[in-house]
């Protein structure tokens, strides 16, 4: 990735109104390509691992950068960072991978964020009933090596309703999402090999992405590759 595509997030920070952003909209197209090139090579590494990324394309997976005011105290018009989802809601999928693009604050997860309720709740019956296969998948070296648990954000102070109390995977009931994040440095994003690194850190994700996907395929077989 290019560093012009970071100084041009930091600028926009700066100078967060359509005025400036329609002067240098330029500058903007040229980080907008930049980031959609860097997925392109991302999804094709990935495809090596999770066949599901080759059928992505980089364009559509790279979200807007024009904010949504309508419902929001503010009313700032831009988002002062890039993302891409891949997976994640896009067609069958339920889980997928990220990829936040942001000075200083950039990261990759995966997994399920903010399911809908009867997602949230087929979920939690995949966790209840098969606990010891997704601890597997958790407590495994690789992905220990970059990630430090599953979110908590949001996670209720009781089991939820419909989940016996005493349930072994109880803590894990109480999730509302169910996803991993890790840190990227401005230096690792800009590295030569952050497209493969990123790839290998996405890899140890799978395991769980597939785990949270195995509920909602017609033809359910429990194999998560560890």
């Amino acid at each position: 990735m290019q560093s012009s595509t970071l100084q041009f997030l930091r600028n926009l920070e700066k100078n967060n109104n359509r005025e400036w952003f329609n002067e240098n909209k330029t500058l903007y197209q040229e980080a907008q390509q930049d980031v959609i090139s860097f997925v392109e090579k991302l999804i094709e590494e990935m495809a090596d691992f999770d066949e599901e990324m080759g059928k992505l394309e980089a364009k559509k997976s790279v979200f807007r950068i024009y904010r949504d005011t309508r419902f929001s105290k503010d009313k700032t018009p831009y988002k002062t960072n890039f993302g891409a989802g891949l997976g994640m809601g896009k067609g069958n999928k339920i889980s997928g991978y990220y990829l936040h693009i942001e000075p200083g604050k950039s990261f990759l997860a995966g997994g399920v964020y903010k399911p809908e309720p009867t997602v949230l709740k087929t979920i939690r019956q995949e966790i209840s009933a098969f606990g010891d296969e997704f601890k597997a998948i958790l407590e495994q070296d690789e992905f220990r090596n970059y990630f430090r648990g599953l979110s908590v954000e949001d996670k209720l102070k009781k089991v939820p309703q419909g989940f016996e109390k005493d349930d072994k995977m109880a803590e894990y009931l109480k999730l509302k999402h169910f996803i991993v994040t890790h840190p990227v440095s401005d230096e690792q994003l800009l590295s030569e090999n952050a497209v493969k690194e990123f790839a290998k850190i996405f890899k140890a994700m799978k395991p769980l992405n597939d785990f949270l996907q195995t509920p909602f395929i017609k033809e359910k077989v429990r194999v998560y590759k560890l």
